[in-house]
């Protein structure tokens, strides 16, 4: 029992938000074209990673989500990376 509280505690404070990519590098607008940003958020199995991971809000993870589908529709980025 002592155990788990006191890891409990540890991961409480060493919680902190992520900071936001989009809005660290002045990005109002998500475009697919723009593949580079887009790889950022694509995990190496082409997966979308989720918000917890990325530190997005809602709309913008909304917004990257379809950017990278139009991407990969497009070529542009790969449907999987085996």
């Amino acid at each position: 029992m002592k155990r788990n509280n006191m890891k409990r505690a540890r991961m409480e404070q060493s919680r902190r938000p992520k900071k936001n990519p989009l809005k660290a590098e002045g990005i109002e607008q998500v475009d697919y074209k723009n593949y580079a940003l887009l790889r950022k958020f694509i995990s190496d199995r082409g997966k979308i990673r989720s918000r917890r991971v990325t530190g997005l809000t809602p709309q913008q993870q909304r917004e990257v989500a379809t950017a990278i589908k139009n991407a990969r529709e497009m070529a542009l980025l790969p449907f999987n990376s085996r």
